[in-house]
């Protein structure tokens, strides 16, 4: 059966293990869907405007709640240089995906894999279910503040590297006499160093004398994903001891080795490492290539993730869901059947997720009629008798109350 959803945030941001389990039946006709979240540095002034009006705003009061903050000020009022504070650019940046996620979750639209970029590691696992609501919004005020205070005792900055090798960059980075290391693998030819700001602008310096088009300072307020990093890995592991960290419903990609998990033994320990070590970012998005990924949906603020896996990957349909316009495009591409596998695109942005949210006007129990899908199957797409076997098999089993409106 199909999971049958009323639209309000207590089904579509909290029930979201039983969704997920359910979304790979919601892509069966040959998509492979990532949901990425970006982290720190897509945040900007009023980018909560947009999202007022719409149902999901009501998770702003909940994770208002939550951290004991006002998150709708900063999402609203808050200039760039209060939001480039660490502890407000990462639970602003967090919160808006997640109210974009709610969005994106209403239309009945779920990923086979998730994974985010830094801070963007709590976006994905708390769209896996693996991580609350409320706990991940504790966890990520928690981190926002620990990193701050780290900034703070330690002088440290961060300066892209452009067009030059990763191990010329790590080349570059070990012929300084200083605190400098790689901290994010973007994408091909785009490699993030962070450390010293002395040291930084020498490696910067023979970045460039080994190739390098250009080495650009960053706009961030400490040395993220290095050893500068370590007192907030401390103040963040009796963070995490504190939540429940559950077993994904649908496999999350980690930072620190691109490698995806599946149950939650490993997370604690991941996130916390995370904060001293690169973002294996590239080699994620390869990754999730290689298991069959052809269409990447980027949930938050800004493009910065879509720009990304353009760059790095052929062949892959991308999307930027940063407003509710956005999130109307992203429906209407994944309900556009003529883009289907059957005469699939090579490239451009579509979906082709062939589901859409039921909401019922009564109270009872659903069963769809599942004959009637076989042969939409059938019909519409050509689908074998064998994989009509492996996309039914799933749904048989799931019973979705409904209740009334």
């Amino acid at each position: 059966m199909f999971p049958l959803r009323l639209v309000g945030s207590e089904l579509c941001i909290r029930d979201r293990v039983e969704r997920c389990a359910a979304g790979r039946a919601l892509c069966p006709v040959g998509c492979v869907l990532a949901f990425t979240f970006p982290g720190q540095g897509s945040q900007k002034p009023a980018m909560g405007e947009e999202w007022i009006k719409h149902e999901s705003w009501e998770l702003v009061d909940e994770a208002s709640d939550a951290c004991g903050r006002d998150v709708a000020q900063l999402l609203l009022k808050a200039d760039a240089d209060e939001l480039k504070q660490t502890r407000n650019s990462q639970l602003t940046t967090f919160v808006l995906s997640m109210v974009i996620l709610d969005a994106v979750e209403r239309t009945g639209v779920a990923p086979n894999f998730t994974a985010g970029h830094s801070l963007g590691e709590y976006s994905a696992l708390c769209a896996s279910g693996a991580l609350s609501f409320e706990d991940a919004v504790r966890l990520v005020s928690e981190r926002g503040e620990a990193m701050q205070v780290a900034a703070d005792e330690q002088d440290g900055s961060m300066a892209a590297v452009l067009g030059l090798d990763d191990d010329l960059v790590v080349s570059a980075c070990a012929r300084v006499d200083g605190d400098v290391w790689v901290a994010n693998y973007n994408a091909p030819g785009q490699v993030v160093i962070a450390g010293d700001p002395a040291a930084l602008t020498d490696a910067g310096e023979k970045a460039k004398e080994l190739g390098a088009k250009r080495s650009m300072a960053l706009p961030v307020g400490g040395a993220f994903h290095t050893p500068f990093m370590a007192p907030a890995r401390d103040r963040l592991r009796k963070a995490l001891a504190e939540v429940e960290v559950r077993d994904p419903a649908i496999p999350v990609f980690a930072n620190v080795d691109a490698i995806s998990r599946d149950t939650a033994e490993e997370w604690p320990q991941l996130l916390a490492s995370q904060l001293c070590s690169p973002v294996q970012w590239r080699q994620t998005l390869y990754a999730m290539q290689e298991l069959g990924c052809a269409t990447f949906v980027e949930l938050g603020p800004g493009t910065v993730l879509t720009g990304m896996a353009k760059r790095t990957l052929k062949n892959v349909n991308t999307l930027s869901v940063a407003t509710p316009e956005d999130v109307d495009t992203l429906l209407t591409a994944v309900t556009d059947l003529g883009s289907s596998s059957q005469g699939a695109k090579e490239s451009g942005e579509y979906l082709y997720v062939t589901e859409r949210l039921v909401v019922s006007p009564c109270a009872g129990i659903f069963a769809p009629d599942i004959f009637l899908y076989a042969m939409t199957l059938f019909v519409l797409f050509n689908v074998s008798l064998t994989q009509l076997t492996v996309y039914l098999s799933p749904l048989i089993s799931v019973t979705v109350k409904q209740t009334p409106l």
